[in-house]
């Protein structure tokens, strides 16, 4: 664990037993076109329920559905394995789980746990979601060209014609699930007729502990690629992560409410925020009121994403006690993104952020965004603080190199409840335009150096007990 003075957490240790279980004996076929979805899960049932071990996915490609994992198991793929999952939708079951904050239905996840405990996915194999089968997409994100030929492979698109989906029950599914989830529907067979706009995530493993997760390539999810839900020990290292740089909600990591978790040296290339922490959204987060706490991130790699390392907006129930270091981004969105709004609550605290490197950020390499998602007559209220009001405070971001960026820092704090007790130290950032704050308190930059083409290179509004060394 990270202990109060920012020590690092623990990678997990996992030990099992020595035996191994080859898929192939319980008559899977690496084909790509035979399905193994009951061999796959054979396995993993007879090797659980023998005390566990190795189950082995040998070189070969490998077409399943869900695959149910189970405690004190290892998932072994060998160099040379892909895991292809099917893109067909009725596999994957209607279940409970999370997504964005909440507690909701969604298909079954590819990679699916929930209350294990032991269990670990390494190799250096590749688990590929189908995503495209899955997700939507956004006309502004292609060419012309893309489009054109996206239109006429198959789908629908909205009455707009500014969004391809996969099928009619994913359009409809769009409105549909809203009203019903707004009238509080648990039903299952209530979203079935929408069950193909309820995505999932990739890799979901939910109240579950001690998970190991090291060297395979995860690709192509059709949602966030992986989210650990309310789990403790998690060691996360030398993994892939990629997604199309256009897909939506294609997130790379989200630890949710989670305690204890250490990821490093992993690369991450997606088409939301890369590596990102979360605690739940609004009333359900604060209600669950369990932070995502005692994080460690070194020696990642990001190429593409909204941000590179991004806190929120789904952080009802805290997050705190965090440390990312020896990172780097390449012409990410943005660089270190912290976000909330109005309506979560919640506090983030205790964050450090060590040696970070930048190269062409579209956009902010720095900011905190306290009115995300909010219209301009939302912004311009006049809010009273009270327990829906987000808390940002006690965060030090020191050793920045950033080469290239739209802007420097920006700083947009809530005039209820400003942002606190900020150190930005030894920071060279070279930017179109320099730093700006407001609702701001009680911040100290020091030798931090913007070198901008346009306005001042320093600029603030409402702030207070602001300092420059």
């Amino acid at each position: 664990m990270m202990n109060s003075n920012g020590g690092d957490v623990k990678a997990v240790t996992i030990i099992f037993r020595d035996v191994e279980y080859d898929i192939r004996e319980y008559g899977a076929i690496g084909d790509g076109k035979t399905s193994n979805t009951i061999a796959i899960n054979q396995a993993i049932e007879e090797c659980a329920a023998e005390g566990g071990g190795t189950v082995k996915i040998p070189a070969g490609i490998w077409l399943t559905g869900p695959i149910r994992l189970k405690s004190n198991i290892t998932l072994y793929l060998e160099d040379g394995a892909t895991i292809l999952f099917s893109k067909n939708i009725e596999e994957y079951p209607l279940i409970y789980s999370s997504f964005e904050g909440k507690q909701v239905v969604r298909c079954q996840s590819p990679l699916d746990a929930e209350d294990v405990v032991n269990v670990s996915i390494i190799g250096n194999g590749i688990f590929d979601g189908s995503g495209d089968a899955w997700r939507p997409v956004k006309k502004f994100k292609m060419t012309d060209f893309q489009w054109s030929q996206l239109i006429q492979s198959s789908g629908v698109i909205d009455k707009e014609q500014e969004i391809w989906w996969p099928s009619e029950g994913a359009l409809e599914g769009s409105k549909a699930v809203a009203r019903l989830e707004q009238k509080g529907s648990k039903d299952i067979e209530e979203y079935q007729k929408y069950k193909h706009f309820l995505r999932p995530n990739m890799v979901s493993f939910r109240k579950s502990k001690d998970i190991l997760i090291d060297g395979p390539t995860f690709q192509n999810s059709p949602a966030w690629c992986i989210h650990p839900w309310l789990c403790e020990n998690v060691t996360i290292r030398n993994i892939v992560v990629k997604n199309p740089w256009y897909s939506q909600n294609g997130d790379g990591l989200d630890l949710e409410s989670c305690k204890g978790a250490n990821v490093e040296n992993c690369t991450f290339d997606v088409g939301d925020d890369a590596i990102c922490l979360k605690s739940g959204k609004d009333e359900e987060g604060r209600r669950l009121a369990t932070p995502c706490e005692n994080i460690t991130i070194k020696n990642c790699k990001v190429y593409s994403g909204h941000g590179g390392f991004v806190i929120g907006s789904e952080m009802s129930g805290g997050v705190r006690n965090v440390k990312i270091t020896d990172c780097t981004f390449f012409g990410t969105d943005t660089g270190l993104r912290f976000k909330s709004t109005r309506g979560r609550g919640g506090i983030v605290e205790d964050i450090v952020v060590d040696n970070i490197k930048m190269v062409g950020i579209k956009n902010e390499a720095i900011v905190f965004h306290m009115f995300y998602e909010l219209t301009e007559d939302e912004i311009k209220k006049n809010i009273a603080f009270s327990d829906e009001t987000p808390i940002f405070r006690d965060i030090t971001i020191q050793n920045i190199t950033c080469s290239g960026a739209k802007r420097a820092i920006l700083l947009k704090g809530l005039p209820e409840k400003p942002l606190q007790n900020l150190l930005f130290k030894d920071i060279y950032i070279k930017a179109k335009y320099g730093i700006y704050g407001s609702n701001v308190h009680n911040t100290d930059f020091s030798n931090v150096e913007v070198d901008v083409l346009l306005g001042n290179p320093f600029e603030l509004e409402d702030c207070q007990g602001v300092t420059r060394r």
